[in-house]
């Protein structure tokens, strides 16, 4: 089998793992340095290429989570920003469900072995013999690992479930149009009462510190935004895009504002109108690519 057909699916699990793109693909490109020697006597190529990623990403995930315990503000998973006429290997990645922003950060209520031992066996099939190649560990200290792991994720609660991507379309699409006009009325007819912000800025750019729950506060924030900011976060130079799958944004930086990708969650309200529920801002520099 080509490595390259074997590229989306490590992306995938190199970035379940860590929820690091730029962690995902290092790991990869490592492991294709050590298939290069070691092709040629590797019978399943998949599983032992999964086996050695998963490896990497255990070490990255480790050393991550003592990074995480000083960062500043919330911490959002880097996001994967695609196009619908994507083609590449990350347009294979997020046409999967557990890459959504909200599924990533229910693993982080995980240890690295429990993210592992759940990310290889219910997302990606592995057997727990594989699963305990990647860990060091026995067969049953796997199978121990994924159960806990996957009791801690259901407490969490079930995912939002999605509306068709027209309508998300369609409440992105009035959202902007009700910011820029300064609309009060007509935003709260696009956000859900209960909406949250969550800004990821990591200390590298100011952010809300805390996320921004209910519809009346963020729309108060979004109108000092503007106020404050004016043409820099003006709606009309948004940049739709899909990020981890869900509709969103970007937005390229300005002398006076850092660049942002944000993805907006659709939910149907209890009357059945589709309406924004969430919206989760990465405005960290590090967590940020060039996509325009």
């Amino acid at each position: 089998m080509d490595f390259e057909e074997l590229r989306p699916h490590l992306l995938g699990v190199g970035y379940r793992i860590t929820g690091s793109l730029a962690d995902a693909e290092d790991a990869v490109q490592e492991a294709w340095l050590r298939w290069s020697d070691h092709a040629a006597g590797v019978r399943n190529p998949r599983a032992w290429l999964t086996t050695v990623v998963g490896r990497i990403c255990l070490d990255r995930l480790t050393s991550a989570a003592a990074r995480r315990e000083t960062y500043v503000g919330p911490w959002l998973p880097e996001p994967l920003v695609t196009t619908p006429d994507d083609e590449g290997p990350l347009a294979a990645v997020v046409r999967r469900e557990d890459v959504r922003l909200a599924a990533l950060l229910l693993l982080e209520r995980l240890t690295p072995a429990q993210r592992v031992a759940l990310v290889l066996h219910d997302a990606l099939g592995a057997a727990h013999a594989e699963i305990a190649a990647v860990l060091g560990c026995s067969e049953e200290a796997a199978r121990q690992h994924a159960a806990r792991a996957r009791r801690i994720v259901a407490a969490g609660g079930p995912l939002p479930s999605r509306v068709p991507a027209a309508a998300e379309e369609k409440v992105l699409t009035a959202f902007a149009d009700a910011l820029a006009r300064a609309d009060r009325t007509a935003l709260l007819g696009v956000l859900h009462p209960d909406v949250v912000l969550t800004s990821d800025g990591g200390g590298a750019v100011r952010t809300a510190l805390r996320p921004v729950a209910g519809a009346d506060r963020l729309i108060r924030l979004l109108a000092g935004l503007l106020r404050q900011y004016g043409a820099d976060v003006d709606p009309a130079a948004w940049i739709p895009v899909r990020v981890n799958g869900e509709p969103g944004f970007v937005t390229p930086a300005s002398p006076r504002v850092a660049a942002s990708a944000t993805a907006i969650t659709v939910v149907r309200d209890e009357a059945g109108e589709p309406r924004i529920t969430a919206a989760r801002q990465v405005m960290n520099p590090a967590k940020l690519r060039v996509w325009w």
